[in-house]
């Protein structure tokens, strides 16, 4: 049974570590071109200005042009998502701890950090600017950079433990440090999305009803009480309101307060796994069971079309207007309605 795309790439088998820079780029296995590879798994598309990339299965990178073409890859790791700062600088983050990174407009990739060691994956990446950003993933993973991701620095987010977990930590500690830090690296939950808001506060939500707010670029984080405590997989930020997305067809929107959050009735259960602003008026999402609901500012719902055997991971819209879907079938044109 589905979860949710996004737990495939939590949970699945993993085995990773950590290289980073040029080097790990030639020690590490590239993704050939594959003339089917836009009809395999893909998992997010990003774009700014007239850029468009989309990643995937393998370390399967995309670019748009008039249509999408795949580019060569310095990675076989399974890319779960993708960010663009400008229309040339972005970055890709996947399975085995991978960072990828290019500086024209995803024609090229490097490898800035492979870590299988790690046993965990990167599930969301996050630039304030062409130098400082932050990654983070599976079982509270959580990496900065200050120089473009030439060097990432882990981080350990321990205001984000439950009490009692953090009064087992500090006992541990005292007794056993290997133990310690071998427990700590399990005992927060996975870290699924985060955005940063207009007011330049960062927005985190990941599993056991996670939601946290930051005022510091993510240095320290406070909890936000969420009236949900199963998976919440992703966030979109409108001018209707702050959307946040859900298991089982769990949907909630805040009026960008973070403290009081409304649950909006879908006419599925389907567990959503990403969006797309397509107007001041209305959000466009999608989800498991190739589920695309169009919601409304006045929260009306309407179900545009549910796609039989996909699960829909991500939406973009093209530069012609042309919206796209990802998911477990790859990249597909949405006929409009």
């Amino acid at each position: 049974m589905w979860f949710s795309m996004l737990r495939l790439v939590a949970l699945s088998s993993l085995c990773f570590v950590t290289l980073a820079g040029a080097q790990a780029a030639t020690e590490v296995a590239s993704s050939d071109i594959q003339p089917l590879a836009t009809q395999s798994l893909v998992l997010d598309i990003a774009k700014q200005g007239e850029t468009m990339i989309a990643v995937g299965d393998r370390g399967h990178l995309f670019r748009f042009t008039d249509s999408w073409q795949q580019v060569i890859s310095p990675s076989r790791a399974l890319l779960t998502k993708a960010t663009l700062l400008t229309p040339e600088l972005g970055w890709a983050v996947g399975h085995d701890a991978t960072i990828l990174h290019t500086q024209d407009g995803g024609k090229s990739w490097v490898v800035q950090m492979r870590s299988p060691e790690i046993e965990k994956p990167f599930l969301d990446v996050l630039f304030f600017d062409a130098n400082h950003g932050i990654a983070i993933g599976a079982y509270g993973l959580f990496y900065r950079t200050k120089d473009g991701g030439k060097q990432w620095q882990q981080e350990f987010h321990t205001e984000l433990l439950y009490e009692e977990d953090q009064a087992y930590l500090d006992e541990l500690k005292a007794e056993d440090e290997s133990l310690y830090l071998k427990e700590r690296s399990t005992l927060l939950p996975h870290f699924n999305r985060v955005v940063r808001l207009a007011d330049g506060r960062l927005l985190m939500v990941g599993e056991l009803g996670l939601a946290a707010e930051s005022q510091d670029n993510g240095l320290s984080w406070q909890r936000i009480e969420f009236p949900y405590e199963g998976s919440l997989f992703n966030i979109l930020v409108a001018k209707q309101g702050i959307y946040v997305l859900g298991l089982r067809g769990h949907l909630f929107k805040s009026a960008g307060d973070l403290e009081q959050w409304q649950a909006i009735e879908l006419p599925s259960k389907s567990t959503l796994n990403g969006g797309i602003v397509l107007s001041d008026d209305k959000v466009r999402l999608v989800g498991n069971g190739g589920v695309v609901i169009d919601v409304t500012a006045d929260d009306g719902v309407t179900m545009v079309t549910q796609r039989q055997g996909e699960n829909l991971v991500a939406i973009g819209q093209d530069k012609s207007g042309t919206l796209w879907i990802a998911g477990t079938k790859g990249l597909v044109a949405l006929q409009q309605k």
